[in-house]
């Protein structure tokens, strides 16, 4: 399994130094010297790239700078400017922080209310800038989205491979009125 742990920006420096899009909690981790990633240049891009190892890793002002040791000048720091950056997981790696999950730990997760009445699947997580969403697949077909935070998703056990939802008419379940409406069509 993979997760994008960040995206190459603009070069820092003539030596090839690069500032990250840093798109992981643990940026120590995920850009410790010596640690190879795997590299997706952007759409269109010349780039041949596959793969880079961290030479170094440094902040400078809230900026995360890597040398790669692929990436050995300005040049090739200007050319490798998109390239989104990839960690392979462990099947043991989990987040630090017990509250929080992989992506791939919560799909497929079955999704219950709090009276313990199966909702439906999970099938996605949606990435916002405000939060994250969770997309429930129901039993009837119907994708919803359901925003993940602690007051409507109050307990996620992965071990049990369950999610309980708090939820409230429209959310997962339809409003009364529009199961009434479903139900009267032919």
């Amino acid at each position: 399994m993979e997760v994008v742990v960040g995206r190459i920006g603009k070069p820092h420096g003539i030596r090839g130094e690069v500032t990250i899009d840093v798109r992981t909690d643990e940026p120590e981790r995920r850009f410790a010297p010596g640690t190879t990633v795997r590299a997706q240049p952007p759409q269109g891009s010349a780039s041949r790239i596959s793969s880079l190892t961290v030479g170094r890793a440094r902040w400078h002002q809230q900026v995360l700078l890597v040398t790669f040791e692929e990436i050995v000048d300005r040049n090739a720091a200007e050319a490798a400017r998109g390239i989104v950056l990839h960690a392979t997981l462990g099947p043991d790696d989990a987040p630090e922080d017990p509250e929080e999950f992989y992506d791939h730990q919560l799909i497929g997760l079955a999704a219950y209310d709090e009276e313990g009445t199966h909702l439906g699947e999970l099938t996605a997580v949606v990435h916002g800038a405000a939060q994250d969403l969770l997309t429930i697949r129901t039993p009837d077909g119907r994708s919803t989205l359901v925003p993940f935070v602690a007051a409507l998703v109050p307990e996620v056990d992965v071990a049990a491979g369950r999610v309980v939802i708090a939820d409230r008419p429209g959310l997962v379940a339809p409003f009364p009125d529009e199961k009434d409406q479903s139900e009267g069509r032919a």
